[in-house]
């Protein structure tokens, strides 16, 4: 069983969101296309760390298994979270309160992102080894493509997330020069 400790996927994404280019770009595809985060993630995770090109049957396969976790889970906390933000930022006696309640709102959010991330993982490690491989950078990009196109995302899109490709590359570096664990 994989735990925070030991799930890489969680690891890679915790690194490479960091950078809050990534995170403006991630956001912006969530909230002007409806992607899946995660499956965003995933696809640079796969590509980066394991240089594998996810055929088209696997990319539909991995959306369809978290589909109904993340439509009915994360996307909820979501909704609740942001909708807590006025409540939490008002001048009356609720906005304590709804402060901390948007908080562990939010912790539970990250734990139900986390968990999906965690069936992603968990599903892949078995077929990876059969899967096609490139050049990891060229691998995130043709996923990330590849999830546009199966209609996970925008169908005129001008280019790939850029920032998310170069962070998938700097952890790649990083990792390579022993930076980090």
């Amino acid at each position: 069983m994989m735990t925070r400790q030991t799930s890489r996927f969680w690891k890679f994404s915790l690194v490479v969101y960091a950078d809050a280019a990534v995170q403006a770009e991630c956001l912006d595809l969530q909230d002007r296309y409806g992607i899946d985060l995660n499956l965003l993630l995933f696809c640079a995770y796969i590509g980066a760390v394991h240089a594998v090109v996810l055929p088209p049957s696997a990319l539909e396969e991995a959306a369809g298994l978290v589909a109904d976790w993340h439509g009915n889970i994360v996307r909820s906390l979501r909704t609740a979270r942001r909708a807590l933000k006025p409540f939490a930022a008002s001048e009356t006696p609720l906005a304590d309160p709804a402060a901390e309640l948007r908080c562990s709102v939010n912790t539970a959010e990250l734990d139900a992102e986390r968990l999906e991330q965690m069936m992603l993982e968990a599903w892949s490690a078995p077929l990876v080894g059969g899967w096609p491989r490139a050049e990891p950078e060229a691998a995130v990009a043709a996923n990330i493509r590849a999830l546009f196109r199966a209609g996970n995302g925008p169908t005129r899109l001008a280019g790939l997330p850029p920032r998310l490709i170069a962070a998938a590359r700097w952890h790649l570096l990083r990792r390579f020069l022993g930076l980090q664990h």
